[in-house]
């Protein structure tokens, strides 16, 4: 007899039960309310994109973590004969780089400039851990086609906006520029050539701290004079103790700075209670496709960054043969879904309550009055509970405890063409 398949999902993945499915879609709701309020508009990307175009959208290390999907029927056959490339597609490692794709296709019938919005799984093939999977949720906000700091102040406001809405406190917003980086890089010694290298390593700062991050300097093959002014410049930036006209003057004259600084002072006067936004020169962020300013968002709850994101001006140019600027920023879905169970957010008053109602079970007997208790539900829904219908069991006690644990609200019984009348479950236990 053949072995029994698994039943447990692929490594890296996982299945979600109901309770967190509607936390997930109750949050989700708030999130694009709130972004529809400032002009974001939803758009679909496909989960698979080309090879072609997910390699090369200079992802940082993402690159080597797609799911390549191989070719198919007579193109896969010829491949495995001429030994050339068996896969031409692969899951899509973010929402920015098809989004790329999706304006250089689309943009003779999008608005100028683009504000949209995007909800969807995407894929990295990377060690699975706690609180990271092979699959996740992200959640962005891009503008496409307009160059203002205008863009990144708006989107820094949405998306503490939307994080306050769920119940999130004490938000801080970090904020760099990657014109910054390249000048810090410069300074110590760096090359143009040298500089994404450092910049994967730098990247690490919070992952694997000072040390781990020069030791991985060391062994990359860069060089050591370069390796040594940054170690001796670090401490400096850690510390929060350059402010932005301080490292002009280190760093010299940029415009960067000037507009990290009126991004940071202008979010400031506009933020809810509680947020604030901040420059911090050792911010990275390791997609090599940023191209100005860059920005992550970190709350007490958590001790990795709930949101992140940057301006990417030059990417769509590599598809369109003309540069558009471009700036976008991405919830962590899953960070923030962790969050919200781990504090007990009741999003909806719940799981028995939802946006739309309560949560009811209609009993009825197996030989029962079917039509009456049809026309009972349809009258509860009518009053904008959301009802189930339910054959009672003999140990109805049990049965209401069962429904109670899966979220229900209350319960009702049908007695002829009598209104069914709702009772709570918490007066139900005990078998009443």
């Amino acid at each position: 007899m053949a072995a029994r398949a698994s039943t447990a999902p692929p490594r890296g993945m996982r299945d979600v039960l109901p309770p967190e499915v509607e936390l997930r879609d109750a949050a989700t709701q708030r999130i694009l309310a709130v972004y529809r309020s400032f002009g974001f508009r939803r758009v679909e990307t496909p989960a698979l994109e080309s090879l072609r175009l997910l390699a090369g959208s200079e992802g940082g290390e993402n690159e080597k973590l797609i799911f390549k999907v191989l070719k198919r029927g007579d193109d896969l056959q010829q491949a495995l004969k001429g030994g050339g490339d068996l896969a031409d597609l692969g899951l899509r490692y973010d929402l920015t780089v098809p989004l790329g794709r999706y304006y250089a296709e689309n943009h003779a019938h999008l608005p100028d400039p683009l504000k949209a919005i995007q909800v969807g799984p995407v894929w990295r093939a990377e060690r699975p851990q706690r609180g990271r999977y092979r699959q996740f949720t992200q959640c962005d906000i891009d503008t496409l086609g307009l160059a203002s700091a205008v863009v990144e102040v708006e989107q820094i406001l949405a998306t503490c906006e939307a994080l306050t809405r769920l119940g999130l406190a004490d938000l801080t917003v970090r904020i760099n520029d990657r014109r910054i980086l390249g000048l810090i890089g410069h300074h110590c010694g760096f090359t143009d050539g040298e500089q994404a290298g450092f910049f994967i390593s730098f990247d690490k700062l919070d992952k694997l701290g000072t040390e781990g991050v020069l030791e991985e300097l060391r062994g990359s093959g860069l060089p050591g004079a370069a390796i040594e002014r940054f170690e001796r410049l670090l401490p400096t930036l850690q510390k929060g103790e350059t402010s932005l006209p301080a490292l002009r003057d280190l760093l010299g004259e940029g415009e960067a700075f000037e507009s990290l600084d009126w991004i940071v002072r202008t979010a400031n006067a506009e933020l809810p209670a509680g947020a604030r936004v901040r420059s911090d020169p050792t911010l990275v962020r390791g997609m090599g496709y940023y191209t100005g300013t860059i920005f992550e968002i970190a709350s007490p709850a958590h001790r990795s960054s709930i949101a992140g994101g940057g301006r990417y001006d030059r990417m769509v140019g590599k598809l369109l043969g003309r540069d558009v600027p471009a700036c976008g920023f991405s919830i962590g879905f899953e960070r923030l879904i962790t969050i919200l169970t781990e504090q007990g957010h009741a999003l909806t008053g719940g799981s028995e309550t939802t946006a739309t109602g309560r949560r009811i079970a209609l009993l009825v007997d197996a030989g029962g009055d079917l039509t009456a208790a049809l026309a009972a539900a349809r009258a509860l829904r009518g009053e904008g509970q959301l009802v189930s219908l339910e054959l009672r069991r003999k140990n109805v006690g049990k049965q209401l405890a069962d429904l109670a644990t899966h979220g229900f609200w209350g319960y009702a019984t049908v007695e002829g063409a009598a209104p069914a009348v709702v009772k709570p479950l918490t007066a139900a236990r005990g078998g009443r």
